[in-house]
């Protein structure tokens, strides 16, 4: 679950993370009040699910209230395009009103925490080139990142914090600021189980203050149930709403840009073959949606609901291996799918496994038009034909 930068701020700001002074706006009148109250300059920022927000025009320096007033009512709707949101951009709908700071003789650097799944534990990571997408500086000067594996027994220690402080160049008058500053930060990754804490810049100012100019926090889904307060941080304007549908029924569903074959799986390792082997028979698949081990008949026909409310959707292919989730089941809930939505897509299946036979011969005898396969490769052939033949 991804959540915004000033609700990061807040979850920082909790643990000991020095962080501006600032609060969010929902109309431009909230906006001028709040930077009255903060004194200018102030900063405002459009709070969005996505990076490059100041390359976009999303992240104005404002020095009077007549400035702060007509930022706030330009970016209040506007549809904000940067690298990561896509051609179609998010509407901006709230505001980060904070503090200006001065940047004169500061240093802009990078920190974050990443799981890293390679070494099964979390990496902390540093940079001086901060400021910047990572992503670039990762690809032209890898060197310029440093990285400490953290041992999830012990916790990320000092002389770990001091080791980046060093690789950093920071002054020795700041090394126990900084070491604070990454220690609470690391801290703050671990208690609210996160998948992803970024602080880009991580700014020292002239005097050597230290603050997280901004923040990016992702929580770990599963881990959730732990944190109710934090699952009130959910944005759900800043989600696809087939996505949001999905997760009310326990499916687990990822748009895909530019294909037109609907996947409907039980299961991620299955999903990613299922994908790859459209890719092979020439298609493109629409969407990720995995339905899960324990899906009943009411699960399966939501998710055939969501499937076809895909407007890019053209056929539909259901790999379903049956262990937990009978094949029987899933022909109940597949031939109510089609016939309660009345569906007139191409539906190609592929079953195998627990109560298979019983499942195809309910597909027969339902009257519907359904087109089965015996392997992967027939039906990806199938599906992609069935959706107007190679992409």
């Amino acid at each position: 679950m991804k959540i915004h930068e000033y609700q990061g701020k807040a979850v920082l700001a909790s643990h000991g993370v020095p962080v501006p002074q600032g609060k969010v706006a929902y109309t431009a009148d909230e906006a001028v009040k709040i930077a009255k109250e903060l004194g200018f300059p102030v900063v405002v920022k459009a709070q969005i699910h996505a990076g490059g927000r100041g390359k976009a025009g999303g992240v104005k320096l404002a020095r009077t209230a007549e400035e702060a007033d007509q930022i706030a009512k330009t970016m209040l709707g506007m549809s904000l395009r940067t690298h990561q949101t896509g051609p179609e951009g998010r509407t901006v709908r709230r505001l980060l009103i904070e503090q200006g700071m001065d940047l004169a003789g500061s240093r802009e650097m990078y920190l974050a925490v990443v799981v890293d799944r390679a070494t099964a534990s979390p990496v902390f990571m540093a940079s001086s080139q901060g400021g910047m997408d990572i992503e670039e500086v990762a690809a032209r000067n890898p060197r310029a990142i440093l990285k400490e594996a953290v041992d999830p027994a012990v916790g990320f220690q000092p002389f770990q914090a001091r080791k980046l402080a060093f690789g950093l160049d920071l002054p020795a008058s700041t090394l126990p600021r900084a070491v604070a500053f990454m220690q609470a930060l690391y801290k703050a990754f671990e208690s609210v189980d996160a998948s992803l804490l970024e602080v880009n810049p991580f700014l020292m100012t002239k005097d050597g203050a230290l603050f997280a100019l901004d923040a990016k926090v992702n929580f770990d889904d599963n881990a959730l149930y732990r944190h109710p307060e934090l699952r009130e941080l959910r944005d759900l304007d800043e989600e696809d709403p087939l996505e949001v549908e999905a997760s009310k029924f326990g499916l687990n569903y990822i748009k895909l840009e530019g294909g037109n074959v609907g996947c409907m799986v039980n299961g991620a390792g299955l999903a990613m073959a299922t994908m790859d082997i459209i890719k092979l028979a020439g298609g493109a698949p629409a969407n990720f949606l995995d339905v899960g081990g324990g899906a009943n008949a009411e699960q399966i026909r939501n998710a055939f609901r969501i499937l076809m409310a895909d407007p890019d959707v053209r056929a539909v292919l259901i790999n379903i291996f049956g262990g937990i989730l009978r094949c029987d089941v899933l022909a109940e809930g597949v031939i109510a799918a089609v016939r309660d939505l009345n569906v007139r897509l191409p539906v190609v299946i592929r079953m195998k496994g627990n109560n298979e036979e019983r499942g195809k011969e309910m597909l027969r005898q339902s009257g519907l038009d359904f087109n089965t396969a015996d392997g992967m490769t027939e039906a990806a052939k199938k599906v992609v034909a069935a959706a107007g033949g190679r992409h």
